[in-house]
């Protein structure tokens, strides 16, 4: 069967940095301060979102929030921005690389939730696939389920890792058995994993922009948005390797 212009192929087939000591932290900072630089480009992001039905209740909060990371990446220098998201039986769509922030939330407010399984590893894949053409900084995941094999997305995960590719992932809802896997695979690809429901949307922006700030300008600016907003944002930062 033939696909659509921007699906993403189902068997799509197509590295974790290590900690910095606190003189290199430091005298990264200091950098920030005077001479503050985003990643070379502007920075590559790619946003993932599971929209099966039970996301449906939040979906709308969502892609305001959603916003304000774009925001806040234009600050830092501005991000290209892809837009993935999967649903129904098994469809997963890519959209081209984006800097236009009013036509990116156009295509995300157009997305609508419809019932079907998770194709998480699907989105890893597919984010090793576009970091082998060109470097991407961050990949951030929001969902709230997960019904696929953790070897195979721990699998998924390690080739990020290996790629310099962390995952930010933002648990919706308090299932343990979906945190344990969302922290297996921010462990191995060198992310993080933090949980949000709807009553936290404070929180979800000071993430999302902790990761937009990661994006844009690497390690360096990550750590400085840390310490200037702290609360959930500095815990992030903390378990970024």
């Amino acid at each position: 069967m033939q696909r659509r212009k921007g699906e993403l192929a189902p068997s799509d087939q197509d590295q974790v940095p290590a900690p910095s000591d606190p003189g290199e932290v430091a005298r990264f900072l200091a950098r920030l301060r005077t001479a503050p630089q985003a990643a070379a480009g502007g920075g590559r992001l790619i946003f993932a979102l599971d929209a099966t039905a039970s996301r449906q209740p939040t979906w709308d909060q969502a892609s305001h929030l959603q916003a304000e990371m774009f925001q806040t990446a234009a600050g830092l220098g501005g991000l290209a921005v892809q837009l993935v998201f999967y649903r129904g039986h098994r469809e997963c769509k890519a959209s081209p690389w984006m800097t236009d922030t009013t036509a990116l939330l156009r295509r995300m407010t157009g997305v609508s939730c419809l019932a079907g399984h998770t194709q998480i590893q699907r989105v890893l894949r597919h984010a090793a696939k576009e970091s082998r053409k060109a470097r991407v900084n961050a990949l951030v995941f929001v969902g709230d389920a997960m019904e696929e094999r953790i070897d195979d997305l721990g699998d998924a995960a390690g080739e990020l890792g290996l790629l310099g590719l962390p995952c930010f992932l933002f648990q919706e809802g308090r299932d343990p058995r979906v945190r344990a896997a969302f922290e297996q695979v921010a462990k191995l690809s060198g992310g993080a994993c933090c949980a949000f429901d709807a009553g936290s949307a404070e929180q979800l922006k000071a993430l999302l922009g902790a990761v937009a700030a990661y994006a844009a300008g690497g390690r360096p600016a990550l750590l400085s948005y840390g310490e200037r907003r702290g609360g959930a944002a500095l815990l992030l930062t903390r378990q970024v390797r």
